[in-house]
C-alpha cells in the first residue's frame, strides 16, 4: 500500500511539473505590442498579438510596445549663431515599426533617440540666430523631426513629430531684448503720435478752408440776394412813379382855369399848414400856376372838355397797358417773397454750419 500510494504521488507530482513546464511556454501578447521569440540564443521569429506557445525554458519572449511614445528632451543651454546663451528643451513623440531592429540594432531607443534630439537640437539653433529662433519654431520642429526620422530608421523606430516646448534667453538677452521691445514700441508711438498730428494738421485746415469758402459763398449768395431786392424795389418804385405820372397826366386833360385855380388854393393850403412861420415865393404865383397849367397841356383859353371814353383816352396818351406797364399782381409779389424767405433760411442753415464747423476747428486747436 505504501509503495502503491507513493507511485501514485510521483505520478502526480509528475504530472505538476509537467504541466507546470508546458504552462511556461505560454504567451499572451496584447493588441498594442509584438514579441521576439529568441530560441538559446537565437532570434526565431516575430510574435503577433493573440495566444502563443513557445519552447518553455529554453525560449525568451521579449515585448515590444508599438504605440506612440512621448519623450521629454532634457532642457540645455545651446549658445545661437549671434552668441546668446539660450536655454532649449523639447518633446519627441515616436513609434516602433519594426521591433526586431528597436531590440538588436540599439541598446536602449529611447535613450539613443533622447541623445540624438539633444545634439541635433544643439547644432540646429546654434545655427540660427536669437530673433529667428523665436520666429521661426515651427520651422526648426519640421526640421528637427527630418534630421531624427532619417537618423533612428535604421532603429526600426519612426519619430512622428518634435515640438520645441520653450526657448528661454538668459538674464542679461531677456533684459537687452525688452528694452529693445519698449523702444520699439516707443518708436511706433511717437510715430503714430505724429501722423495722428500730421492728420489732425490737415483736417484743421481742410476745415477751416471749407468755412471760409462756406462764409464767401454765403455773403456773395447775401449780397445778390439784397441786390436782386434792391433791384425789385427799384422797378417797384419807378413804376410807381411812371403810373402817377400818366394818371396826373390823364387827370390834366380835363382842366381849366377854374380847376387850376382849385388846385393852386389846395397847393397854397398845403404849404400854409407846414411849420415854416415865413414863406418866399421867388416869382409871382399866378405864374407859378400858369407855368404849371401850361406844363400838363392846359391854358387858361383852353376850353373845358371831359374825356369819358376809353378809346378818346386811349387816342390822347396812348394804350393803358403800355402807360401802366406790367405791374406783379399779389400772387406774383407773395410766391417772390416766398422765394426770398426760402433763399434767406437756407443761408441761415448754411450760416449755422460753418458756424459749427468753426467751433469744431477751435475746439481742435485747443485740444493740441
Amino acid at each position: 500500500m505504501v509503495s502503491l500510494s507513493l507511485i501514485v504521488a510521483l505520478v502526480v507530482l509528475f504530472i505538476i511539473v509537467v504541466l507546470s513546464i508546458l504552462s511556461s511556454g505560454i504567451r499572451i501578447i496584447q493588441p498594442y505590442e509584438q514579441g521576439l521569440w529568441v530560441v538559446l540564443g537565437r532570434y526565431k521569429m516575430v510574435l503577433n498579438p493573440g495566444f502563443h506557445w513557445v519552447y518553455p525554458l529554453i525560449s525568451q519572449v521579449i515585448r515590444l510596445d508599438l504605440r506612440t511614445q512621448v519623450l521629454d528632451v532634457p532642457r540645455q543651454e545651446v549658445i545661437t549663431k549671434d552668441n546668446s546663451p539660450t536655454n532649449v528643451d523639447a518633446i519627441i513623440y515616436i513609434k516602433v515599426i519594426d521591433p526586431k531592429k528597436a531590440y538588436f540594432e540599439v541598446t536602449n531607443y529611447r535613450t539613443a533617440t533622447i541623445y540624438l534630439a539633444q545634439t541635433t537640437l544643439r547644432s540646429i539653433i546654434g545655427d540660427m540666430e536669437l530673433d529667428e529662433i523665436l520666429s521661426n519654431r515651427q520651422k526648426i520642429n519640421l526640421h528637427l523631426r527630418d534630421v531624427l526620422d532619417e537618423a533612428t530608421d535604421k532603429w526600426g523606430v519612426k519619430v512622428e513629430g518634435v515640438e520645441i516646448r520653450e526657448v528661454d534667453p538668459a538674464g542679461k538677452v531677456k533684459a537687452a531684448m525688452e528694452d529693445q521691445t519698449s523702444a520699439e514700441r516707443l518708436r511706433r508711438a511717437a510715430i503714430l503720435k505724429a501722423d495722428g498730428s500730421k492728420r489732425a494738421a490737415i483736417l484743421n485746415a481742410e476745415g477751416e478752408k471749407r468755412a471760409r469758402i462756406l462764409q464767401a459763398e454765403g455773403l456773395r449768395q447775401a449780397k445778390i440776394l439784397e441786390a436782386e431786392g434792391e433791384r425789385l424795389a427799384i422797378i417797384l418804385r419807378s413804376q410807381g412813379d411812371a403810373q402817377k405820372l400818366r394818371i396826373l397826366s390823364l387827370g390834366a386833360s380835363p382842366l381849366d382855369s377854374k380847376a387850376l385855380t382849385v388846385l393852386s388854393l389846395d397847393t397854397l393850403k398845403a404849404m400854409g399848414s407846414g411849420q415854416a412861420t415865413k414863406i418866399i415865393f421867388p416869382f409871382e404865383l399866378t405864374r407859378l400856376v400858369e407855368g404849371a397849367s401850361e406844363y400838363l397841356g392846359i391854358g387858361r383859353q383852353t376850353p373845358a372838355r371831359e374825356i369819358t371814353k376809353t378809346e378818346d383816352l386811349e387816342r390822347a396818351v396812348g394804350k393803358v397797358d403800355k402807360i401802366l406797364g406790367p405791374i406783379p399782381t399779389p400772387e406774383e409779389l407773395h410766391e417772390e417773397l416766398k422765394a426770398l424767405e426760402k433763399a434767406m433760411e437756407a443761408e441761415k442753415i448754411e450760416a449755422e454750419e460753418i458756424a459749427e464747423i468753426a467751433k469744431k476747428a477751435t475746439a481742435a486747436r485747443k485740444n493740441e
